[in-house]
C-alpha cells in the first residue's frame, strides 16, 4: 500500500456515504461537511442530466420540484443506484472539502455496507475516483462505527455493535481488528418513513411528502410506549378533495406504523447473537452493546433492544457522527490503515 502523505497540507478524506447523509472527515480538521444525501437533476432535451443543486440545498427540493426538475437520492439501500448522479454528488462534496492551497487528488476512505458485492465495491471506487479522489480505499461500516463509537476493536475480546443508518442496518461481532460475523439488511430510518407514509395515506386519506414523514418520526417516533402520549400536526394533501389538510398524528400511532422495521432490526440482532462464539458471548454479556447510526435516536430503541437480549445497550456518544469519525480516526493514524482495508 503507497504511503500516505502527512503535514499540514494533506488533502486525504474520510467519507460516509450513506443513503440519507454523507458525512466527509478531512484529515488534520476533523468532520468539515454533514448534508443529504439528494441532488437536485434536470432532464435535458438531449436526454443527459443537468445538475442544480447537491446536499442542503437539493434536499429543500424534495416533493416541491416541478417536472422538468427530479430531487434523487443516488443511493438505495447503502449502494449506489445511480452511478452519474453519484459521481456528481461526490464530486461537490470533495471539493467542497478540500483546503483552498492544496495539490493532487486527495485519498478517500469511504465506508460501504458489510457485504457489499465486487460489483458494489467497484461502482463506488470508480464514482470516486471520477469524482476527483486518488487513491480510493474501502472500509466496512460496522468496523468504522465502532471504532467512532469507542469501541476497544483491537482487544481479544468481543464487541458487538448496531448500526441503524437510513437504507441499511448492520449488526457486527468485532475482536482483534476483525468483523467475526455481521449481518446487513437493507432496512433502516428511509423505510420507516416510507411506512409513517402509508399509515397517514390508508388511516387519513392524506398524502405526506418524505421529508414530511422523517420530521415526525424524528419528533414523536418511539420503538416502545413513552410515559405521555405525543401529538404532532402534519399537513398534506386530501387524496380525495385534491386539498391541503392538516391531520394529527399521535406517538401511539407512529410507533405502530414502523413496529414491522423495529422488529426486524430487533431479530437481526438477536441472530446474530446466536451465532456468536461461546467465548465471545460472556464478553458480550459483560461489554452490552454499542447502538449507532441516525436510526438510534429513535426514542426507546435501547430500551427494546436490551429488554429482547438481556443486554445492558449503550448509545454511541455521537451516532450521526460514528461511521465518518471511525474513518477519520484511521486515516490519522496513516500505516494502520491496512488492516481495515478491503480489498
Amino acid at each position: 500500500m503507497k504511503a500516505w502523505i502527512d503535514g499540514k497540507f494533506s488533502n486525504d478524506l474520510a467519507i460516509d456515504l450513506g443513503t440519507a447523509n454523507t458525512l466527509v472527515y478531512a484529515k488534520g480538521r476533523g468532520v468539515v461537511s454533514d448534508e443529504a444525501s439528494v441532488v437536485a437533476v434536470r432532464h435535458t432535451e438531449d436526454g443527459s442530466k443537468k445538475i442544480l443543486a447537491v446536499g442542503r440545498e437539493a434536499k429543500k427540493m424534495l416533493g416541491k420540484t416541478p417536472g422538468s426538475i427530479m430531487a434523487v437520492r443516488p443511493l438505495q439501500g447503502g449502494v449506489i443506484a445511480d452511478f452519474d448522479v453519484t459521481e456528481a454528488m461526490l464530486r461537490h462534496f470533495i471539493i467542497k472539502s478540500r483546503r483552498k492551497r492544496s495539490f493532487g487528488r486527495p485519498r478517500v476512505v469511504i465506508g460501504v455496507p458489510y457485504g457489499v458485492t465486487e460489483v458494489e465495491k467497484r461502482a463506488v471506487r470508480e464514482s470516486a475516483e471520477s469524482a476527483g479522489a486518488g487513491a480510493v480505499y474501502l472500509i466496512q461500516e460496522p468496523m468504522a462505527a465502532a471504532i467512532g463509537a469507542g469501541l476497544a476493536v483491537s482487544e481479544a475480546k468481543g464487541s458487538i455493535i448496531v448500526d441503524v443508518g437510513g437504507g441499511t442496518t448492520e449488526v457486527a461481532l468485532i475482536s482483534l481488528s476483525h468483523i467475526v460475523f455481521s449481518q446487513s439488511i437493507r432496512v433502516g430510518g428511509d423505510k420507516m418513513d416510507s411506512e409513517i407514509i402509508s399509515l397517514v395515506k390508508k388511516q387519513f386519506g392524506v398524502l405526506i411528502g418524505q421529508k414530511t414523514a422523517e420530521e415526525v418520526k424524528i419528533a414523536i417516533g418511539e420503538a416502545v410506549p413513552g410515559d405521555e402520549r405525543r401529538v404532532m400536526k402534519v399537513k398534506g394533501r386530501d387524496l380525495i378533495a385534491g386539498v391541503p389538510k392538516t391531520i394529527e398524528l399521535t406517538s401511539d400511532e407512529v410507533r405502530m406504523a414502523i413496529a414491522d422495521t423495529i422488529a426486524t432490526v430487533v431479530e437481526t440482532v438477536r441472530g446474530t447473537l446466536e451465532k456468536t462464539p461461546p467465548e465471545l458471548a460472556a464478553d458480550i454479556m459483560d461489554r452490552g452493546m454499542m447502538l449507532t447510526g441516525g436510526g438510534s435516536l429513535i426514542k426507546g430503541l435501547d430500551v427494546l433492544l436490551s429488554e429482547s437480549t438481556g443486554l445492558a445497550v449503550s448509545k454511541a456518544p455521537d451516532p450521526l457522527m460514528s461511521v465518518v469519525q471511525g474513518g477519520g480516526m484511521i486515516l490519522e493514524k496513516g500505516g494502520s490503515l491496512s488492516q481495515y482495508v478491503l480489498h
